[in-house]
């Protein structure tokens, strides 16, 4: 409060009008349809002085405090309050606001200055805001001298919006938001409220009818199925910064990546983020996997859409914690050695009408062609990826992701989607871009930029398309065009589909069946330096009836083992990175459900199979390993001059053979034996340069719950050629085995 008492202006200065608010005004703020209410409610100077205009629904009195003044104001009836002080200046003043049983001082929100500056407005319309979190939402902080929270929400069509929540009893009337030009962002400085309080904006359609929407960029929101948007700020302190400078070092598709997917909800059950920061990291860690990628985080209303189905992009699911919490959960992982890749689903939303689907009365975020709008599959709707804003609010939250979270990598989700119009439409059912194709030329532009942008501004992140077609350049640059005529889309990795639909397929075969399919292995090599791939065996392969990894084999349990360990061996050793999903390391029987998780029972000692689970996970522990300390299986994955054929031909006897070398020439050799038989003296052609071979891994050895035939001593080569190599071995091959060798 000032110590100098107001200066009163002389009585004879000016002729006084009535400060009351008029009638358009007044009507407008009743109704919720007001643009600018600050340049009504408040102190302004009029004729006569400074006319005090407060509008407080509910209130009995409102007292004016200013210095030793106080003055009360007139009601005016329907909570409008005014009066005219002959005052010089406006004064620094509170209100002292008189209710039923109550009474409470205050500062009031109509007294300050827009909390956004020209520079934000102007790149919210330009679609360049790359940090637009931090100017749209609700921000605690201190403006103007007071404490309070700054609310601001894009929403162009509205006719009004005004703030609803706990701290008003969910009555947004005295809460009317001011537009700010025309950038259709409105925005309203509230005093005296901050971290915890529940809101949402109330949104005058523009035919009159009124909707109460959740913040798309909340950054905390409540557990579901309550959808109130939180007030929140960050208080976490890292402690990763070690992990950060050397992430960036080696790019992703030169170093060892192999991931382990996780959906967080159901891998133990009930545990929150901070409980899962005590158990995850050290999991996975002794499993020796490089990276977890974690099943979306960002809110989703409904569980079983296992958070495909996304409604606060901004705010990661508050059904395990709060958003510190999940730092806290990431800076753990990074503290272990793991990096953090997390899908992300910019490709379409629910139709919740809390929500985005015609978030101000009319299409926002989605496209205004209701053909277009409308995602055949799911039932929701896709993103405009033409409108600038939408773009923005897009590439600004993958940098979120990246920026505020630490994350390591974003796979993208339903890439297919975003890139055809014809995506699962029928003829009739879309309509030709400006060159009469069916690529969506939007949503390709969005792609690059949203790839070009991260790359640019988060050092050692690495993007990820699930992408199931054969689109030109998905991995290739940005700025280099391919036969197609497209700049590459600028992804670091992509998910081969190809590789897991033919390699699971073949291995669905009885053995002696097998032969006839051997190209469904070797196919994908046809292909493997088109991108950069990821090897992956996702969540989408164990549900809904296409059954667990282990139970695709065919045979009895020993050999649906077998056959399980000998292609987990082949996946790793093929070029490529790779990625398991939840309870697959162990052979988990059941196909997984998000309702309770893995079945980590299989695990338990006094179960009577868990010798066999077990030896899986401890396959997968040395697979890791191995892989990790030999660069031949990962430093020269998207170069052709990292892989050669052995024996890519003998389909008859079930066998694939090949070599993989390190950027020094140092070579592994994989041989996978897919028949249950055991071959003796198998001959296989290797370089006349390496004088002895030993076993690296055998997946048949007994501690692996295999028969055990393997090779301990060294293996020399003898100077016959063979598979058009100049030397080669002879190998006892165990049944339904992969065995690696490495020069002794």
């Amino acid at each position: 409060m000032p110590e100098n008492p107001p200066q009163f202006a002389p009585p004879e200065a000016e002729i006084a009008v009535s400060p009351a608010v008029d009638a358009g005004d007044r009507d407008r703020l009743l109704h919720g349809t007001h643009h600018a209410p600050h340049s009504v409610l408040g102190a302004h100077p009029v004729p006569g002085g400074i006319a005090f205009r407060v509008f407080r629904p509910y209130a009995r009195a409102v007292t004016v405090v200013s210095g030793g003044m106080t003055v009360t104001l007139h009601d005016d009836g329907d909570g409008f309050f005014s009066g005219l002080l002959p005052l010089r200046d406006v004064p620094a003043y509170r209100l002292r606001v008189a209710y039923e049983g109550a009474e409470l001082e205050t500062e009031d929100a109509y007294r300050f200055l827009p909390t956004l500056g020209e520079l934000d407005l102007h790149l919210i319309g330009e679609g360049r805001h790359e940090q637009l979190w931090t100017v749209l939402g609700a921000h605690p902080t201190t403006h103007q001298g007071v404490d309070g929270t700054r609310f601001s929400v894009w929403a162009p069509n509205a006719q009004g919006v005004r703030v609803a929540g706990s701290f008003n009893f969910w009555d947004g009337t005295g809460h009317p938001m001011r537009s700010l030009g025309s950038s259709g962002v409105w925005e309203l400085f509230v005093p005296g409220i901050g971290e915890g309080e529940l809101y949402k904006f109330e949104i005058t359609r523009p035919d009159g009818t009124k909707t109460l929407r959740a913040d798309p960029m909340a950054r905390r929101t409540e557990v579901p199925p309550a959808t109130s948007s939180i007030v929140t700020a960050s208080h976490h302190e890292w402690n990763d910064a070690e992990w950060l400078e050397q992430r960036a070092e080696v790019p992703a598709h030169r170093a060892p990546l192999s991931v382990y997917e996780v959906h967080l909800p159901s891998w133990r059950p009930g545990l929150t983020y901070r409980q899962l920061a005590d158990q995850l990291p050290a999991y996975v860690r002794d499993l020796g996997f490089t990276h977890v990628e974690l099943m979306p985080v960002a809110e989703h209303p409904f569980g079983g859409s296992w958070g495909y189905q996304v409604t606060g992009f901004y705010a990661p699911t508050a059904r395990m914690g709060t958003p510190d919490d999940f730092k806290y959960l990431v800076d753990a992982l990074h503290q272990a050695g793991i990096g953090v890749i997390m899908d992300w689903v910019p490709a379409h939303f629910p139709r919740d009408e809390w929500a985005l689907a015609e978030f101000d009365g009319r299409p926002l975020y989605e496209h205004s062609d209701p053909l277009r709008a409308a995602h055949p599959d799911w039932g929701t709707l896709e993103f405009d990826f033409g409108r600038r804003e939408v773009r923005n609010f897009l590439v600004a939250n993958a940098l979120y992701w990246c920026e505020e979270f630490h994350v390591d990598g974003l796979r993208v989700d339903a890439v297919a989607s975003m890139l055809y119009l014809d995506y699962s439409r029928e003829p009739g059912q879309w309509t030709p871009n400006e060159h009469g194709g069916r690529e969506n030329l939007d949503a390709v532009a969005f792609l690059q930029e949203m790839n070009a942008t991260v790359y640019r501004r988060v050092p050692g992140v690495v993007t990820i398309a699930e992408e199931s077609t054969a689109w030109d350049g998905v991995t290739r640059a940005t700025h280099h065009r391919g036969p197609s005529g497209f700049g590459g889309l600028g992804f670091g990795l992509k998910w081969n589909m190809g590789w897991m639909h033919d390699s699971l397929e073949y291995m669905s075969h009885e053995p002696v069946h097998r032969k006839y399919h051997h190209g469904e292995m070797t196919f994908s090599m046809v292909y493997a330096y088109s991108e950069n791939y990821v090897l992956p065996i996702s969540h989408d392969e164990v549900v809904h009836g296409k059954r667990s990894l282990v139970s695709k084999m065919p045979g009895d349990w020993w050999r649906q083992r077998a056959d399980l360990r000998a292609y987990l061996g082949f996946m790793w050793a093929h070029p490529g990175k790779q990625l398991l999903f939840m309870g697959q390391e162990f052979a988990q029987g059941a196909e997984w459900s998000e309702a309770h998780g893995p079945d980590w029972w299989l695990l338990d000692p006094h179960y009577g199979a868990e010798a066999d689970h077990r030896g899986v996970r401890d396959l997968v522990r040395d697979l890791n390993t191995v892989y990790r300390a030999t660069p031949a299986l990962w430093q020269y994955d998207t170069e052709p001059a990292g892989f050669r054929w052995v024996a890519g031909d003998a389909a008859d006897d079930n066998v694939l053979a090949f070599l993989r070398y390190d950027a020094d020439g140092s070579p592994l050799l994989a041989v996978s034996h897919f028949a249950p038989v055991v071959r003796h003296d198998y001959r296989i052609g290797v370089p006349d340069d390496v004088p002895a071979w030993h076993e690296a891994l055998n997946t048949d050895a007994a501690r692996y719950g295999g028969s055990d035939v393997t090779t301990p001593d060294p293996v020399k080569p003898e100077p016959q050629g063979w598979h058009g190599l100049p030397a080669s071995i002879r190998l006892t091959l165990p049944p339904l085995a992969t065995v690696w060798l490495r020069p002794a």
